[in-house]
């Protein structure tokens, strides 16, 4: 049903006046960033792309994304880098199932690991995380991935010590009340749950060595450092060197490239609306998708970052 949506979107580029085709927008829960940037991006779509309008839809996030991508049931979707990565390549969880098929218009912001403890908590690095109560994110969730990735490169195991698998608000709640003693988010910063946490309790971010970061790239390569910056949450006076995970905006290679052209111009144009949205959009420029991306792009997007004047890598050409 969806290689008609992609027709239509072709006449639409093309500017003939058919009907406004509405785009789907695929998401995640409404409790975290990629529904609300979903949603400023569907505003963005609607008021400047001709022709063209966009919703975002409530999905169960990155693995189910690229599936709706690949059966043309959404146009766009928001997913991990690594789980893009991996669905692009068929390896776990995608075994069986490559999606070749599927392309990026940009990485449009990190999910940045964050570790956070009570200020005086002792806790100054992850070695310290032994012996100790720790949220590693719900199960399954990206959260859980990333830690469970950053704390193995480092020699660190669930045996050294107590693993809770908390979802970002069980984590904030428990850590105020004295139930754990550090907790793994990754998500892009800032997050709500977070800051409300430190308008409460005085918090730390614990820091990652180059060294660890290093190793942990060398068994994740879509990860890359990041620095959370100075005052992003109540109390934090010093940047605070992690890594991130890119999050990106995938479509399917049919889509028409005039389409997708118009959608990234949009995108990076008018970033400041989505700033005014979500601080994630922050990270969305053109700089951060051309060094990030894990896939290639779509020839709609090659064109707009050419026409800027920015350099495609070779490995980001399909």
């Amino acid at each position: 049903m969806k290689k008609l949506t992609y027709a239509v979107a072709a006449v639409l580029a093309l500017g003939t006046g058919a009907q406004a085709q509405d785009l789907s927008i695929a998401t995640g829960g409404t409790g975290g960033v990629y529904y609300p940037y979903g949603g400023g991006l569907a505003e963005l779509i609607t008021n400047y792309v001709d022709g063209a309008s966009a919703t975002a839809e409530v999905t169960g996030a990155s693995v189910e994304n690229m599936a709706l991508i690949s059966r043309f049931d959404s146009d766009l979707a928001l997913a991990l880098a690594d789980t893009v990565f991996a669905a692009y390549n068929g390896t776990d969880p995608f075994e069986g199932r490559q999606m070749s098929e599927l392309r990026a218009l940009a990485s449009i912001y990190p999910n940045a690991v964050q570790i956070v403890t009570i200020a005086g908590s002792g806790i100054a690095g992850i070695d310290d995380l032994r012996g100790k109560r720790v949220s590693v994110g719900a199960p399954g969730s990206g959260t859980e991935v990333s830690a469970q990735a950053l704390l193995a490169a480092n020699g660190i195991t669930y045996d050294d010590f107590e693993p809770q698998r908390l979802n970002f608000n069980e984590t904030a709640d428990a850590l105020r009340d004295g139930d754990i003693d550090a907790g793994f988010w990754s998500v892009g910063p800032p997050t709500s749950s977070i800051m409300n946490l430190a308008a409460t309790r005085d918090i730390a971010l614990v820091p990652l060595t180059e060294e660890q970061i290093a190793n942990a790239i060398e068994v994740e390569p879509t990860f890359a450092a990041y620095t959370l910056r100075e005052g992003i949450y109540e109390g934090i006076g010093e940047a605070t060197l992690t890594i991130s995970t890119p999050n990106v905006l995938v479509v399917h290679e049919e889509m028409d490239e005039g389409l997708a052209y118009e959608i990234t111009r949009v995108l990076f144009e008018h970033v400041d609306e989505l700033i005014a949205i979500h601080p994630a959009a922050n990270d969305t420029t053109v700089e951060f998708a051309l060094g990030s991306t894990p896939i290639p792009m779509h020839p709609g997007a090659i064109r707009y970052y050419e026409e800027s004047g920015a350099e495609v890598p070779d490995n980001l050409r399909p």
